[in-house]
């Protein structure tokens, strides 16, 4: 290549203009309004995600009480009225949730546990309960039931002699 040729080249390299560099207004907006896009199809996901991750915590506990209240009665000629007793280590409200075993919600043959979403959280999250039974054979017999909707309402549960049902409008877990 020419001396010259090659002293032309090097000056229009070196020679660019400031103006060239950067991005425009217009690839920037664009930029931003896809990012809008994929947020507003990934959040409803998350946020449902976000809730089903809460109502977790209480399936499993209502699942806890439910099998723990089975030892119990199998150690002793009662149910137990007080979660503490069960030695499960629930705690009577969390962040998301109250538990509890409902007064007169323990009888010399059947008890219920009820999961009901805290104030704040009713209009997120599902409530739960769990019962027992002893059947007319003496084995026991449990349900965990929960609502078709959210609410602060826990879910009722049957307790007919083939053992316990949940209650019309309710899921069987």
């Amino acid at each position: 290549m020419k001396t010259e040729l090659k002293a032309k080249l090097l000056q229009h390299l070196l020679g660019k203009k400031k103006e060239d560099e950067g991005f425009t207004l217009i690839e920037l907006l664009v930029v931003i309004v896809i990012i809008g896009i994929l947020s507003a199809i990934a959040l409803p996901s998350f946020l449902s995600q976000a809730a089903k991750s809460k109502q977790t915590e209480a399936k499993t506990f209502v699942g806890a009480v439910n099998r723990s209240q089975q030892a119990f009665r199998m150690e002793n000629t009662s149910f137990a009225t007080d979660i503490g007793v069960l030695q499960v280590n629930i705690p009577s409200t969390s962040e998301y949730y109250g538990y509890s075993i409902p007064t007169g919600g323990t009888g010399a043959t059947s008890t219920i546990f009820n999961a009901t979403p805290v104030a704040g959280e009713t209009s997120t999250l599902r409530a739960y309960a769990g019962g027992v039974s002893i059947l007319p054979n003496g084995q026991t017999a449990a349900v965990a039931c929960m609502t078709t909707g959210v609410g602060s309402n826990a879910p009722s549960i049957t307790f007919p002699s083939t053992g316990p049902a949940c209650s019309s409008g309710t899921l069987m877990k």
